[in-house]
Parts: C-alpha cells; sequence; structure tokens
C-alpha cells in the first residue's frame, strides 16, 4: 500500500507490500476480536459504528406462490386463459416457477443484569438485523418478562431506536427468568406463528433463576416450531469456557447452533450463520 510505503534515496521502499498489508489491517484486525466488555470509549463508538454496517438476513425459501417463467411446470389456470383468447384452440403452454421468500428472523436478547456489558451491541446488532427486512424481523427482550421492541427498533437512526427500545424495556439489568420469558413468547407470539418455520436467534449467558427443567421445557416448544434454533453466548468464545451453567445446559440438547457472541468477529461470524440457515 503505497499510503504506508517509506521511500528510500534509492527509489526503493522500506519494507515489502505484504509488511505495509499488515501494517495497516492489524489496528482493524485487534478491534474485530477484542471483548466487547472490555472496549474504550473511542473503540466502542467505532464497533457500533461497524455493528450498523452488518446486514444480517436469512436465506431464502420457495415459498407457496407462483410467478410466470420461461421453463418449469405447468401453469393450468393461465394455460386454459390463453386457449379461451384463442377460442378454444391449442396454445403455447404457460408455465410457472415457485416464488423465493426469506424466512422470518425472530431475535431474543436477553436483558438482565448479567448481560450488561453485551446488551448495546447485541441490541444494535438487532436494529442491523430489523432494518435490513422491517417486515420479517421480530425482536424481543427477556429478562423477568417479554418485551417486544421491534417497533422501536425500525427507527432509521441507532441511537434513536435503543433510545426508544430502552424507554419500553421495564426489565433493563435487572433478573433473569428465560423459561417465563419463553413461555409468554411462545404462548402470545411463536405458537401463533411467529416462530413457525423461522430462524430463531437467542442472546443469552443462560443464567436461569427458575428450574432448568422448565426452560428446558419451552426450548422443547421452540425447537419444534422454529426452522433453525441458534444460542449466542458472550462467553462462547472465551478461552476455557464450558457450559455448565443450568440454564445452558437444558437448552443445549434443542440447538441447531450455540456461538459466540462476544465480539465483532464473532458478531460477523453469526450474520454467516443466520444466512445459511
Amino acid at each position: 500500500m503505497a499510503l504506508f510505503a517509506q521511500h528510500h534515496p534509492d527509489g526503493g521502499t522500506a519494507g515489502s507490500r505484504d509488511d505495509d498489508l499488515a501494517v495497516a489491517a492489524s489496528p482493524a484486525e485487534v478491534l474485530r476480536r477484542r471483548d466487547l466488555a472490555l472496549l474504550s470509549t473511542a473503540e466502542r463508538e467505532e464497533v457500533r459504528r461497524l455493528v450498523a454496517l452488518l446486514a444480517p438476513a436469512t436465506a431464502a425459501r420457495p415459498s407457496r406462490r407462483h410467478r410466470p417463467a420461461a421453463g418449469g411446470a405447468v401453469d393450468p389456470p393461465r394455460t386454459v386463459r390463453r386457449m379461451l383468447r384463442h377460442l378454444g384452440e391449442p396454445a403455447r403452454l404457460a408455465r410457472r416457477e415457485r416464488r423465493d421468500k426469506p424466512r422470518r428472523l425472530v431475535l431474543l436478547l436477553d436483558v438482565s443484569g448479567s448481560m450488561a456489558p453485551y446488551a448495546d451491541s447485541l441490541l444494535r446488532f438487532a436494529h442491523a438485523a430489523v432494518r435490513r427486512r422491517p417486515t420479517l424481523t421480530e425482536a424481543f427482550t427477556l429478562g423477568t418478562r417479554l418485551t417486544r421492541v421491534s417497533r422501536a427498533l425500525r427507527h432509521r437512526d441507532p441511537d434513536g431506536a435503543l433510545r426508544a427500545a430502552g424507554e419500553a424495556i421495564p426489565d433493563w439489568h435487572g433478573g433473569t427468568r428465560l423459561a417465563d420469558s419463553l413461555k409468554a413468547f411462545l404462548d402470545r407470539w411463536g405458537q401463533r406463528g411467529t416462530a413457525r418455520g423461522a430462524v430463531v436467534v437467542l442472546f443469552s449467558d443462560g443464567w436461569e433463576r427458575g428450574d432448568p427443567a422448565l426452560l428446558a421445557a419451552q426450548m422443547a416448544r421452540l425447537s419444534r416450531l422454529a426452522h433453525r434454533l441458534v444460542w449466542v453466548n458472550p462467553h462462547r468464545g472465551k478461552p476455557g469456557y464450558e457450559p455448565l451453567v443450568a440454564g445452558m445446559a437444558a437448552a443445549l440438547p434443542y440447538l441447531d447452533d450455540f456461538v459466540a457472541g462476544h465480539s465483532l468477529a464473532a458478531l460477523e461470524d453469526l450474520v454467516r450463520v443466520i444466512s445459511r440457515s
């Protein structure tokens, strides 16, 4: 990179192109892998800007609707209408193919006290997802109760969206009742279609005040409804971590993916996990 090259009097450069690239890339790479809970004020502002650029979105699936196509299966209604326009004479067969439709994305974010160091970044990730596909993305917070924040996160400005979400969340940085919150989600939203066939992403460290068996029962319900169930745990990417917390251990058998969420790089990996589902 010429920007970082230093020229010698004889016309050469100090260091190779690879050295220049390493010097330019290393600060950004270090920031990408820094724990979100340990960022300085300046680093946090830069990460917020980068999180806003993420575009979490699910993969497309064939829908029940069709569209005209040059090839594919015969479209009987259009073929008959075409024949009627020709007074019943044989006409060229009309063809159709299935339309592709993205799966719904459901984000469930634990905002209890133990998740406080990561709550800001994870809510900004949810904002990026809601802004990408507002009609196909739902976001809820979990704590001592369930709160739907999808509408608040539709604000264009990330800071404004987080302020609106913060005003809507009554149990911010409180306790954790994952089983009760999940039951409320499934009873009111999930069972009625929000989670059915969706990619569901749950952000939590797995701390649970209630009975882990109750959490396991709700996770079993959720896994039967969802197309894919992803759990994001900020501690997953830390050396020596094992999912020994009772709530986390209860949830593991029902997960399709168990991923980290402690850094910008981990959130970038999560975007890829969501998109391949």
